[in-house]
């Protein structure tokens, strides 16, 4: 596990890089795929650096960017890999800095490793089955080594202190239901705080102790997730699933999530 962690790390780094170029450079070439998404060159550079380091592992690839690959094939992976090689495409548009590089490590539907890259301010989050998660610092241009970077390595979640119940959601996505969600949390705890984030640093959020939950009650992919919920997990949390109550498996057929709940 921990060459796999190695690898998803210096994955994600690298694929950060480049991806900060094109980001700085002001050139992101947008396109718009099928389902109304955008697409930027940076998320095809990125997609690219990451399949150089994970197709040697041997384990298949899930990624946003090649996500056609039918369940008949996909039903018989005990492992893979699930990449979103830039998660916030339109905060990258934006240039608002909340997009992350995501890569997760799947095992018979379970997240068991999960690396979150922040390219702008370099925090990388790490979450491991059995190890717990942590969360470090990788500045652009810093050329460490994988394992030198999680030498350095602090564990979450940490205590925040005293602070009002928090709630974490989208930037980009508030729904009715979220709102609903709030108002019940608020005749439940009073005061209750809202941290608006994009991308998998809402799950970040939770993980790190930040904040106390994390509703998300609009649309998502397996790929936005599949990191996040992996460290998650192994910072003691879970990612609930709406339609089954239970923690949310992947590599489904359907690969659009059903509502759920982090916390």
């Amino acid at each position: 596990m921990r060459a796999y962690r190695n690898t998803a790390v210096a994955a994600a780094i690298e694929a950060g890089q480049a991806i900060l170029k094109i980001y700085h450079s002001g050139n992101f070439d947008v396109t718009v795929k099928g389902d109304d998404s955008p697409l930027t060159r940076a998320d095809v550079a990125s997609h690219d650096v990451i399949m150089r380091h994970l197709i040697p592992t041997g384990i298949p690839v899930l990624s946003e960017e090649g996500r056609d690959i039918p369940f008949e094939e996909r039903s018989g992976w005990r492992e893979l890999w699930v990449v979103d090689p830039i998660d916030g495409t339109k905060e990258f548009i934006k240039r608002n800095g909340e997009f992350t590089v995501n890569i997760a490590l799947v095992r018979d539907g379970v997240p068991v490793l999960g690396v979150i890259y922040v390219p702008v301010t370099g925090e990388l989050y790490v979450g491991t089955e059995g190890e717990g998660a942590v969360k470090t610092m990788h500045p652009a241009g810093d050329d460490a080594a994988a394992e030198a970077v999680m030498e350095g390595a602090d564990s979450i979640p940490v205590d925040t202190g005293d602070r009002p119940y928090t709630a974490v959601a989208s930037r980009s996505h508030m729904s009715p239901e979220t709102d609903g969600f709030i108002a019940e949390l608020r005749k439940e705890h009073g005061e209750v705080a809202l941290i608006s984030k994009g991308s998998s640093l809402k799950l970040c959020m939770v993980a790190e102790g930040k904040a106390d939950c994390y509703p998300r009650f609009a649309p998502t992919m397996e790929w936005d997730t599949a990191a996040g919920q992996a460290i998650c997990m192994a910072a003691g949390f879970d990612v609930i699933d709406q339609n089954t109550g239970e923690t949310m498996r992947y590599n489904r057929e359907d690969l659009l999530n059903a509502w759920f709940l982090v916390k």
